[in-house]
Protein backbone atom coordinates (compact mmCIF):
# COMPACT_ATOMS: atom_id res chain seq x y z
CA UNK A 1 0.00 0.00 0.00
CA UNK A 2 1.39 3.41 -1.00
CA UNK A 3 1.77 5.98 1.76
CA UNK A 4 -0.48 8.92 0.77
CA UNK A 5 1.95 11.64 1.89
CA UNK A 6 4.83 9.96 0.06
CA UNK A 7 2.63 9.56 -3.04
CA UNK A 8 1.65 13.23 -3.11
CA UNK A 9 5.24 14.32 -2.51
CA UNK A 10 6.41 12.23 -5.48
CA UNK A 11 3.71 13.77 -7.69
CA UNK A 12 4.81 17.27 -6.70
CA UNK A 13 8.45 16.45 -7.38
CA UNK A 14 7.50 14.96 -10.73
CA UNK A 15 5.64 18.11 -11.76
CA UNK A 16 8.60 20.24 -10.66
CA UNK A 17 10.98 18.07 -12.70
CA UNK A 18 8.76 18.45 -15.78
CA UNK A 19 8.62 22.22 -15.42
CA UNK A 20 12.38 22.47 -15.11
CA UNK A 21 12.95 20.18 -18.10
CA UNK A 22 10.64 22.39 -20.17
CA UNK A 23 12.51 25.52 -19.14
CA UNK A 24 9.60 26.76 -17.04
CA UNK A 25 11.41 26.88 -13.71
CA UNK A 26 12.30 30.11 -12.03
CA UNK A 27 16.08 29.85 -12.33
CA UNK A 28 18.88 28.77 -14.62
CA UNK A 29 18.14 26.99 -17.92
CA UNK A 30 20.30 23.84 -17.92
CA UNK A 31 23.68 25.50 -17.26
CA UNK A 32 25.64 22.37 -16.22
CA UNK A 33 27.05 20.50 -19.21
CA UNK A 34 29.17 17.87 -17.43
CA UNK A 35 30.37 16.49 -14.11
CA UNK A 36 34.10 16.83 -14.79
CA UNK A 37 35.65 15.36 -11.66
CA UNK A 38 35.37 14.87 -7.94
CA UNK A 39 38.12 15.45 -5.40
CA UNK A 40 39.05 16.14 -1.81
CA UNK A 41 41.76 17.43 0.50
CA UNK A 42 44.43 15.00 1.71
CA UNK A 43 47.08 15.29 4.42
CA UNK A 44 49.91 13.57 2.52
CA UNK A 45 49.68 13.67 -1.27
CA UNK A 46 52.39 11.10 -1.93
CA UNK A 47 50.74 8.60 0.42
CA UNK A 48 47.32 9.24 -1.13
CA UNK A 49 48.61 8.79 -4.68
CA UNK A 50 50.26 5.50 -3.69
CA UNK A 51 46.99 4.28 -2.16
CA UNK A 52 44.82 5.07 -5.16
CA UNK A 53 47.29 3.85 -7.78
CA UNK A 54 48.48 0.70 -6.00
CA UNK A 55 45.29 -0.46 -4.27
CA UNK A 56 42.60 0.75 -6.67
CA UNK A 57 44.47 0.94 -10.02
CA UNK A 58 43.97 4.66 -10.66
CA UNK A 59 46.48 6.22 -13.06
CA UNK A 60 48.25 9.51 -12.34
CA UNK A 61 47.69 11.95 -15.19
CA UNK A 62 48.72 15.37 -13.84
CA UNK A 63 50.43 17.22 -10.99
CA UNK A 64 50.69 20.95 -10.34
CA UNK A 65 51.57 23.26 -7.45
CA UNK A 66 49.81 26.62 -7.22
CA UNK A 67 49.63 29.63 -4.92
CA UNK A 68 48.73 33.31 -5.04
CA UNK A 69 45.85 35.66 -4.31
CA UNK A 70 43.64 34.28 -7.06
CA UNK A 71 43.85 30.80 -5.51
CA UNK A 72 43.13 32.28 -2.07
CA UNK A 73 40.00 33.86 -3.54
CA UNK A 74 38.96 30.65 -5.29
CA UNK A 75 39.32 28.42 -2.22
CA UNK A 76 38.06 31.03 0.25
CA UNK A 77 41.16 30.53 2.40
CA UNK A 78 44.02 32.97 2.96
CA UNK A 79 47.59 32.03 2.06
CA UNK A 80 47.03 28.75 0.22
CA UNK A 81 49.78 26.78 -1.46
CA UNK A 82 48.38 23.58 -2.96
CA UNK A 83 49.76 20.48 -4.60
CA UNK A 84 47.12 18.97 -6.85
CA UNK A 85 47.25 15.57 -8.54
CA UNK A 86 44.78 14.33 -11.13
CA UNK A 87 44.05 10.59 -11.23
CA UNK A 88 42.12 8.66 -13.88
CA UNK A 89 40.09 5.46 -13.63
CA UNK A 90 38.25 4.51 -16.79
CA UNK A 91 36.58 7.67 -18.08
CA UNK A 92 36.41 9.38 -14.67
CA UNK A 93 38.79 11.72 -12.92
CA UNK A 94 39.66 12.05 -9.21
CA UNK A 95 41.54 15.10 -7.90
CA UNK A 96 43.66 15.01 -4.73
CA UNK A 97 44.77 18.28 -3.08
CA UNK A 98 47.34 18.73 -0.33
CA UNK A 99 47.56 22.13 1.34
CA UNK A 100 51.18 22.94 2.14
CA UNK A 101 49.67 26.03 3.80
CA UNK A 102 47.49 26.43 5.76
CA UNK A 103 47.16 23.20 7.70
CA UNK A 104 43.63 21.80 7.91
CA UNK A 105 41.68 19.76 10.43
CA UNK A 106 41.32 15.95 10.21
CA UNK A 107 37.99 14.25 9.55
CA UNK A 108 36.22 13.73 12.92
CA UNK A 109 36.98 10.24 14.20
CA UNK A 110 33.35 9.66 15.19
CA UNK A 111 32.00 10.44 11.70
CA UNK A 112 29.11 8.26 10.55
CA UNK A 113 27.53 7.62 7.16
CA UNK A 114 24.45 9.72 8.05
CA UNK A 115 26.42 12.83 9.05
CA UNK A 116 25.81 15.57 6.51
CA UNK A 117 29.48 15.98 5.61
CA UNK A 118 29.49 12.38 4.34
CA UNK A 119 30.49 11.97 0.71
CA UNK A 120 31.92 9.05 -1.21
CA UNK A 121 32.79 7.88 -4.68
CA UNK A 122 31.39 4.57 -5.94
CA UNK A 123 34.14 2.62 -7.73
CA UNK A 124 32.73 -0.01 -10.08
CA UNK A 125 34.36 -3.45 -9.95
CA UNK A 126 34.16 -6.44 -12.28
CA UNK A 127 34.42 -9.01 -9.49
CA UNK A 128 33.50 -8.10 -5.90
CA UNK A 129 35.23 -11.02 -4.12
CA UNK A 130 38.49 -10.32 -5.95
CA UNK A 131 38.25 -6.58 -5.32
CA UNK A 132 37.54 -7.13 -1.62
CA UNK A 133 40.49 -9.51 -1.41
CA UNK A 134 42.70 -6.77 -2.87
CA UNK A 135 41.57 -4.42 -0.09
CA UNK A 136 42.30 -7.06 2.56
CA UNK A 137 45.80 -7.54 1.18
CA UNK A 138 46.45 -3.83 1.84
CA UNK A 139 44.74 -3.81 5.27
CA UNK A 140 42.24 -1.19 4.17
CA UNK A 141 40.00 0.25 6.89
CA UNK A 142 36.44 -1.14 6.79
CA UNK A 143 33.21 0.82 7.18
CA UNK A 144 30.91 -2.02 6.10
CA UNK A 145 31.13 -5.27 8.03
CA UNK A 146 31.63 -7.11 4.71
CA UNK A 147 30.50 -6.77 1.08
CA UNK A 148 26.70 -6.83 0.95
CA UNK A 149 24.31 -8.07 -1.75
CA UNK A 150 21.14 -5.99 -1.73
CA UNK A 151 17.97 -8.11 -1.59
CA UNK A 152 14.90 -8.48 -3.81
CA UNK A 153 12.92 -6.43 -1.26
CA UNK A 154 14.71 -3.37 -2.74
CA UNK A 155 13.73 -3.83 -6.42
CA UNK A 156 15.75 -0.90 -7.80
CA UNK A 157 18.94 -2.25 -6.19
CA UNK A 158 18.33 -6.01 -6.06
CA UNK A 159 21.49 -7.96 -6.79
CA UNK A 160 23.85 -5.00 -6.51
CA UNK A 161 26.89 -5.78 -4.38
CA UNK A 162 28.55 -2.99 -2.41
CA UNK A 163 31.17 -2.36 0.26
CA UNK A 164 32.13 0.83 2.14
CA UNK A 165 35.72 1.46 3.21
CA UNK A 166 38.14 4.35 3.79
CA UNK A 167 41.41 5.72 2.45
CA UNK A 168 44.32 6.65 4.78
CA UNK A 169 42.70 10.02 5.63
CA UNK A 170 39.31 8.37 6.34
CA UNK A 171 37.63 9.59 3.16
CA UNK A 172 34.74 7.26 2.45
CA UNK A 173 34.83 5.07 -0.65
CA UNK A 174 32.53 2.41 -2.05
CA UNK A 175 33.12 -0.64 -4.20
CA UNK A 176 30.05 -1.45 -6.27
CA UNK A 177 29.23 -4.35 -8.58
CA UNK A 178 26.27 -4.14 -10.95
CA UNK A 179 24.50 -7.30 -12.15
CA UNK A 180 23.61 -7.35 -15.87
CA UNK A 181 20.17 -5.78 -15.35
CA UNK A 182 21.39 -2.83 -13.27
CA UNK A 183 23.50 0.28 -13.79
CA UNK A 184 25.03 1.88 -16.87
CA UNK A 185 25.41 -0.70 -19.69
CA UNK A 186 29.07 0.25 -20.10
CA UNK A 187 29.86 -1.49 -16.81
CA UNK A 188 28.96 -4.79 -18.54
CA UNK A 189 31.50 -4.48 -21.36
CA UNK A 190 34.07 -7.30 -21.45
CA UNK A 191 37.35 -6.31 -19.78
CA UNK A 192 40.22 -7.78 -17.81
CA UNK A 193 40.34 -4.74 -15.51
CA UNK A 194 39.24 -5.28 -11.92
CA UNK A 195 38.41 -1.62 -11.17
CA UNK A 196 36.43 0.00 -13.99
CA UNK A 197 35.59 3.61 -13.16
CA UNK A 198 33.53 5.89 -10.93
CA UNK A 199 29.77 5.46 -11.27
CA UNK A 200 28.76 8.33 -8.99
CA UNK A 201 29.58 10.43 -5.99
CA UNK A 202 27.07 10.12 -3.13
CA UNK A 203 26.26 12.80 -0.56
CA UNK A 204 24.27 12.65 2.67
CA UNK A 205 21.47 15.23 2.60
CA UNK A 206 18.79 16.46 4.99
CA UNK A 207 15.87 17.06 2.62
CA UNK A 208 15.38 15.46 -0.81
CA UNK A 209 12.92 18.08 -2.05
CA UNK A 210 15.21 20.98 -1.14
CA UNK A 211 18.28 19.37 -2.68
CA UNK A 212 16.36 18.40 -5.82
CA UNK A 213 15.23 21.98 -6.31
CA UNK A 214 18.84 23.19 -6.09
CA UNK A 215 20.37 20.59 -8.41
CA UNK A 216 17.54 20.63 -10.94
CA UNK A 217 17.97 24.39 -11.24
CA UNK A 218 21.52 23.59 -12.32
CA UNK A 219 20.25 21.21 -14.98
CA UNK A 220 20.43 17.79 -13.32
CA UNK A 221 17.69 15.25 -14.04
CA UNK A 222 16.48 12.41 -11.84
CA UNK A 223 17.87 9.11 -13.15
CA UNK A 224 16.70 6.78 -10.39
CA UNK A 225 14.95 6.59 -7.03
CA UNK A 226 14.89 3.94 -4.32
CA UNK A 227 14.03 3.47 -0.66
CA UNK A 228 16.60 1.19 0.97
CA UNK A 229 16.30 -0.61 4.30
CA UNK A 230 16.98 -3.94 5.94
CA UNK A 231 19.99 -5.70 7.47
CA UNK A 232 22.08 -5.63 4.29
CA UNK A 233 21.76 -1.84 4.07
CA UNK A 234 22.47 -1.49 7.80
CA UNK A 235 25.70 -3.46 7.54
CA UNK A 236 26.68 -1.67 4.31
CA UNK A 237 26.35 1.82 5.79
CA UNK A 238 27.24 0.65 9.31
CA UNK A 239 24.19 2.49 10.64
CA UNK A 240 21.73 0.51 12.76
CA UNK A 241 18.05 0.77 11.81
CA UNK A 242 18.80 2.63 8.58
CA UNK A 243 16.05 3.57 6.19
CA UNK A 244 17.07 5.96 3.47
CA UNK A 245 15.77 7.42 0.27
CA UNK A 246 18.31 7.34 -2.55
CA UNK A 247 17.94 9.62 -5.57
CA UNK A 248 20.32 9.43 -8.51
CA UNK A 249 20.97 12.50 -10.67
CA UNK A 250 22.66 12.88 -14.05
CA UNK A 251 23.61 15.47 -16.64
CA UNK A 252 24.68 14.84 -20.24
CA UNK A 253 28.28 13.86 -19.43
CA UNK A 254 30.21 12.49 -16.48
CA UNK A 255 29.50 10.52 -13.34
CA UNK A 256 26.24 10.79 -11.43
CA UNK A 257 25.47 12.50 -8.13
CA UNK A 258 23.46 10.48 -5.62
CA UNK A 259 21.45 11.77 -2.66
CA UNK A 260 21.41 9.75 0.57
CA UNK A 261 18.44 11.04 2.58
CA UNK A 262 18.34 9.22 5.93
CA UNK A 263 14.73 8.86 7.07
CA UNK A 264 15.99 6.74 9.99
CA UNK A 265 17.95 7.36 12.11
CA UNK A 266 17.58 11.13 12.23
CA UNK A 267 20.64 11.94 14.34
CA UNK A 268 22.98 12.83 11.46
CA UNK A 269 24.97 15.96 12.30
CA UNK A 270 25.25 19.06 10.06
CA UNK A 271 28.48 20.01 8.36
CA UNK A 272 30.66 22.07 10.75
CA UNK A 273 29.99 25.75 10.13
CA UNK A 274 33.70 26.58 10.32
CA UNK A 275 34.82 23.91 7.81
CA UNK A 276 37.32 25.18 5.24
CA UNK A 277 38.71 23.91 1.95
CA UNK A 278 41.97 22.97 3.67
CA UNK A 279 40.16 20.58 6.07
CA UNK A 280 40.20 16.90 5.19
CA UNK A 281 36.40 16.59 5.16
CA UNK A 282 36.32 19.02 2.22
CA UNK A 283 35.23 17.54 -1.11
CA UNK A 284 34.77 19.39 -4.41
CA UNK A 285 32.62 18.11 -7.27
CA UNK A 286 33.61 19.97 -10.43
CA UNK A 287 30.83 20.92 -12.84
CA UNK A 288 31.30 22.48 -16.28
CA UNK A 289 28.77 25.25 -16.88
CA UNK A 290 27.88 27.00 -20.11
CA UNK A 291 27.86 30.55 -18.70
CA UNK A 292 29.64 30.85 -15.35
CA UNK A 293 29.07 34.57 -14.60
CA UNK A 294 25.34 34.24 -15.30
CA UNK A 295 25.05 31.05 -13.25
CA UNK A 296 26.88 32.61 -10.29
CA UNK A 297 24.75 35.76 -10.46
CA UNK A 298 21.51 33.74 -10.44
CA UNK A 299 22.69 31.64 -7.49
CA UNK A 300 23.57 34.81 -5.60
CA UNK A 301 20.11 36.29 -6.17
CA UNK A 302 18.68 33.06 -4.73
CA UNK A 303 20.62 33.63 -1.51
CA UNK A 304 23.49 31.17 -2.04
CA UNK A 305 26.58 32.24 -0.06
CA UNK A 306 29.73 31.36 -1.97
CA UNK A 307 32.80 29.59 -0.60
CA UNK A 308 34.93 31.57 -3.06
CA UNK A 309 35.17 35.32 -2.66
CA UNK A 310 33.98 35.87 -6.24
CA UNK A 311 34.07 34.31 -9.69
CA UNK A 312 37.83 33.93 -10.08
CA UNK A 313 39.81 34.19 -13.31
CA UNK A 314 43.08 32.32 -12.83
CA UNK A 315 46.40 33.34 -14.43
CA UNK A 316 46.60 30.06 -16.39
CA UNK A 317 44.78 26.77 -16.90
CA UNK A 318 47.08 24.48 -14.93
CA UNK A 319 44.10 23.33 -12.84
CA UNK A 320 42.25 22.47 -16.04
CA UNK A 321 40.18 25.66 -16.20
CA UNK A 322 40.66 29.43 -16.22
CA UNK A 323 37.48 30.65 -14.52
CA UNK A 324 35.73 29.11 -11.53
CA UNK A 325 33.88 29.52 -8.24
CA UNK A 326 33.12 27.26 -5.27
CA UNK A 327 29.49 27.17 -4.11
CA UNK A 328 27.78 25.10 -1.40
CA UNK A 329 24.64 23.06 -1.93
CA UNK A 330 21.85 23.23 0.70
CA UNK A 331 23.78 20.94 3.09
CA UNK A 332 27.21 22.48 2.50
CA UNK A 333 28.60 19.99 -0.04
CA UNK A 334 30.92 22.05 -2.24
CA UNK A 335 30.53 22.31 -6.01
CA UNK A 336 33.29 23.82 -8.11
CA UNK A 337 31.62 25.49 -11.08
CA UNK A 338 34.00 26.11 -13.98
CA UNK A 339 33.48 27.73 -17.35
CA UNK A 340 33.18 25.04 -20.02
Amino acid sequence: MVNRRSFLTRIALGVFTLLVSLGLGTGIAQPVTAVRSVGFTVSDLNRAVDFYTQVLDFRKVSEVEVYGRDYDALQGVFGVRMRVVGLQLGQERLELTEYLTPAGLPIPLDSRSNDLWFQHIAIVVRDMPRAYQRLREYNVRHVSVAPQTLPATIPAAAGIQAFYFQDPDRHNLELIYFPPDKGDPRWQRPTSNLFLGIDHTAIAISDTAKSLAFYQELGFRVAGDSENFGPEQEYLNHVEGVRLRITGLKVAQGMGIEFLDYRQPTDGRPRPANARASDLLHWETTLSVSNLPETAARLQTQGVTFVSRRVVTLPDDRLGFRQGILVPDPDGHVLRLVQS
